[in-house]
């Protein structure tokens, strides 16, 4: 039988410490999961219109920070100019970008569909009420 000297017992505080990091991890990542989209605050159009249900189409975003995304998936500014290339010319783009954003990440965005000659795209607003 183990004897353990008087007044010395389980130290469970380094386990509280690891559990409260592992719920604050969770919870980070379930917020994540449960919104699961890049927060992009669209413009407000007094003329949109919803979105068309094609089957293949390439969303790329912009974020307020001016940060690209591809289908949801940060990506470079090289990475969108190779997914747009490697696309068939009637395939949908999708292009979303903050109203917060520079105007200067959409134009580069414009420039590489134009450099590759796709002119099937249309731009995300939302709707002005």
């Amino acid at each position: 039988m183990i004897k353990l000297p008087k007044n010395e017992g389980l130290n469970i505080v380094p386990f509280i410490d690891i559990m409260l990091v592992l719920l604050a991890i969770v919870l980070s990542i379930s917020t994540f999961i449960a919104h699961g989209q890049i927060k992009v605050e669209l413009p407000k159009s007094e003329f949109a219109e919803s979105s068309s249900d094609e089957k293949k189409k390439l969303l790329i975003s912009v974020d307020e920070n001016n940060v690209f995304y591809l289908d949801d998936k940060t990506a470079t500014l090289d990475e969108v100019k190779e997914a747009v290339n490697t696309l068939d010319k009637e395939q949908l783009v999708e292009l979303k970008s903050d109203k917060n954003s520079k105007f200067e990440s959409f134009v580069q965005i414009i420039d590489i569909l134009k450099g590759a000659k796709h002119t099937n795209f249309q731009i995300i607003t939302e709707r002005q009420r």
